[in-house]
């Protein structure tokens, strides 16, 4: 009796995926009649490429995508407006090394609070006229539409 699917995963060395993709997109771009010729010329002219200049594509493509599927450090940094006063805060607090007191954190918290409905209102007022301006081309195109019936 033989098992028609098998649970075993093979591991595809570092580096190959790349390989393969660059082979396969300069076969895509030079449309070739023998690819296996091609593909043996490519990779032959990847190992003369690898021994003049010491750059390994393989060994290049593998560090990129460690450092993509590894480092999740990059979904974790926030928007560089907000890094840019973070650091002004920090100056400001290494310079003003006194403890904050509550009516200084509470006087923080109403402008953060008077920032977010500034944004809320602005936001709503684009929606608003986004809306008004629907409404005005549905207008318009049904005027141009009554028009060209006449």
């Amino acid at each position: 009796m033989s098992i028609p699917f098998s649970n075993t995963h093979y591991r595809i060395p570092q580096g190959f995926g790349n390989l393969l993709e660059g082979l396969t997109r300069e076969i895509l771009r030079e449309q070739p009649d023998n690819i296996p010729a091609f593909a043996a010329a490519y990779f032959e002219n990847l190992l003369e490429k690898r021994e003049k200049t010491n750059f390994d594509p393989a060994e290049w493509g593998a560090k990129v995508d460690d450092r993509f599927y590894n480092n999740h450090a990059f979904k974790e940094q926030e928007p560089p407006e907000k890094v840019g006063t973070e650091k002004e805060k920090s100056q400001t607090t290494l310079i003003n090394e006194t403890p904050a007191t509550d009516s200084e954190s509470s006087e923080e918290d109403k402008e953060k609070e008077e920032n977010a409905a500034i944004k809320i209102q602005a936001v709503f007022r684009g929606h608003l006229a986004r809306e008004e301006m629907k409404r005005v081309k549905s207008v318009h195109d049904g005027t141009e539409e009554a028009e060209e019936d006449e």
